[in-house]
């Protein structure tokens, strides 16, 4: 810890994590995606730092803590903060939904030694956004004395906030929803190099942009950060770049919901292909796009050439009836394959999301759907979720209204579990559906098939593709949690454990702790064995470079009318009388016509 006095505010930033089903925060020894909201927040304070918001003489003091990679011991910060004297502020940043209780119970014991707490996040901004009236769980936190956040913390936002900490004058609410700021030339995301370390490959994050243009129902993005775009620049990308490299930092998650739709995307491309090219910077990028990108004329390519080594696309269903209902109109089932092509010839692994529980699905069409992705559409990773009505969302909003059953536990709201109930399905239906989807979708069969369309590229290895499934099978199979909330190496401490689900006793905790590690190891041993006979049987294939299956087929040459993709829904027949419909105006007129919704 910095040395500090009386003269000294410390600002605790705690990003939390969420409770697993057996009441444990889940946090692992090296975490899988980095917090962005704790770099934005760490890169204001350091912003205000350096500009003595608090007075010439008043040293701000920024401690992080990212809760999925590093135990959070309120007892401990709080003895450290007495012997370092001067004032204190903790800041439970970036709370989703799912994570709101853990926030919660961190924030008690804060607040018994008297010291000020915020709280911000989508939750809170979600909610004020979209409910005449906060949620009893919120209003709850803000009895306790939580200070309550919603908005940006951008353009002097984080200055009051810190001001009003330091004259002991916390405000219960501090709502800037109204007033989005913009984003060129703010300061950017930032970690320290000793945090970054606690994530898998030392990866870091940041934005680009912010706000979505689309009307997805299940969405919070729109109703939090806006439907009007707004961007940094080419300038502040090179800036992120080129501090992060001094500290030996080169691998990064843009956090952008769709950076396709970023006004400055061809730009920010063009200075990474430049940094590369002419200094030497050689960035690995995960991004985020929609279904779309593949029009947009040359941004695969210049994406594969800056960097990017994985995009996560929001397949979210094949049904077009499901898109619909859920206005995501964008989504053209008929452009899946070609679009899913692109990508993989540019060497770029994708990664899509895809949504069960929509209206029309039912437990056999779901399992249907799965194995049409698996045969027809070139996806390497499936993230499947649970339809879920997240605080903040027209659906949850929505749902309310209707007084439909949501389950109260908002631990539980991580499109991981079933909080509601379906139209079609069961509980016990919809539930085995999603549980078979993600065992068909990784099992060793169909793992071995994408291992053969990546062997089949030329210069292309099977080996990273078949680690990363193995990977999400594992933490699926073997943690039963989601591959999103993953890490390496999963830590528990007995007393950290969920308020009213009791402490276990030291020895049965430990001996369990000790049973379930060898458990593990077993499993683990196989799925790498598993895993290595693939890659091995793969590689031996003397004609692997020839391998051709239905997913890989050149789009253009597609029959519709052989395609199950195109023939198991109604939504899917008129998707492709409306394209044929298209098809045939541009030829006939020689131009594009607008596409229909």
């Amino acid at each position: 810890m910095a040395n500090a006095n009386a003269a000294s505010l410390t600002v605790v930033m705690i990003k939390p994590s969420r409770y697993d089903d057996d009441g444990y925060p889940i946090t692992w020894y090296r975490s899988i995606i980095p917090s962005n909201t704790l770099a934005a927040l760490y890169g204001l304070g350091r912003d205000c730092a350096r500009r003595k918001v608090l007075g010439e003489d008043v040293e701000i003091i920024l401690e992080p803590y990212d809760e999925t990679n590093r135990r959070v011991s309120p007892r401990k910060i709080i003895a450290a903060l007495k012997r370092r004297g001067g004032k204190a502020l903790i800041c439970l940043v970036g709370v989703q939904s799912n994570q709101f209780p853990r926030a919660v119970d961190l924030a008690r014991p804060f607040l018994a030694a008297g010291l000020p707490v915020g709280l911000g996040g989508f939750h809170i901004s979600g909610c004020i956004s979209m409910l005449p009236e906060l949620p009893r769980e919120i209003v709850a936190a803000k009895e306790a004395g939580i200070s309550l956040f919603a908005g940006e913390a951008e353009d002097g936002r984080f200055d009051e906030i810190l001001c009003d900490a330091w004259a002991g004058k916390l405000k219960p609410v501090y709502n800037y929803l109204d007033h989005l700021p913009g984003l060129e030339g703010q300061p950017f995301p930032t970690l320290p190099a000793s945090e970054l370390r606690l994530s898998l490959n030392s990866r870091s994050s940041f934005d680009l942009g912010r706000g979505c243009p689309y009307q997805c129902s299940f969405c919070t993005i729109i109703n939090v950060q806006g439907r009007k775009s707004r961007f940094r620049t080419p300038d502040d990308l090179e800036a992120i770049v080129r501090e992060n490299a001094a500290q030996g930092i080169d691998r990064f998650f843009i956090t952008d919901d769709n950076l396709a739709r970023n006004k400055n995307w061809e730009g920010f491309f063009d200075r990474l292909i430049l940094l590369r090219q002419e200094h030497g910077l050689r960035v690995k990028l995960i991004i985020q796009v929609d279904t779309q990108c593949h029009r947009i004329p040359n941004f695969i390519r210049k994406a594969a050439e800056a960097g990017v080594k994985r995009a996560f696309i929001g397949l979210e269903n094949i049904n077009p009836d499901n898109l619909i209902a859920a206005n995501k109109r964008q989504n053209k089932i008929t452009d899946y394959r070609t679009m899913l092509q692109r990508w993989r010839e540019a060497g770029v692994y994708t990664w899509a999301g895809y949504i069960t529980g929509f209206p029309a699905d039912s437990k056999k069409s779901i399992l249907r759907d799965v194995e049409i992705i698996k045969k027809e559409l070139p996806v390497d990773l499936l993230e499947l979720f649970f339809l879920t009505p997240l605080p903040g969302s027209e659906d949850h909003r929505n749902a309310l209204r209707r007084g439909e059953w949501m389950d109260g536990d908002l631990n539980k709201y991580n499109l991981h579990h079933r909080v509601t109930h379906h139209s079609k399905m069961s509980d016990k239906e919809w539930e085995e559906a999603y549980d078979a989807a993600w065992k068909s979708y990784y099992s060793n069969e169909h793992i071995e098939t994408v291992a053969r369309r990546h062997a089949a590229l030329e210069g292309r290895s099977p080996k990273a593709v078949v680690n990363y499934m193995m990977e999400f099978k594992a933490v699926y199979d073997i943690e039963r949690i989601h591959p999103l909330e993953g890490g390496i190496v999963r830590l528990k401490y007995r007393t950290d454990r969920r308020p009213g689900m009791g402490f276990e006793w030291p020895g049965v905790f430990h001996l369990r702790m000790a049973g379930e590690s060898v458990w593990k190891l077993w499993r683990y041993g196989r799925l790498f064995l598993d895993g290595y006979r693939i890659i091995k049987r793969v590689k031996a294939d003397p004609q692997r470079a020839a391998y051709m299956d239905t997913a890989l087929t050149p789009a253009a040459e597609d029959d519709f009318e052989h395609l199950t993709l195109f023939t198991e829904t109604a939504g899917a027949e008129a998707a492709i009388a409306r394209k044929k419909t298209q098809d045939r105006i541009r030829v006939e007129f020689g131009s594009a016509a607008k596409p229909a919704a």
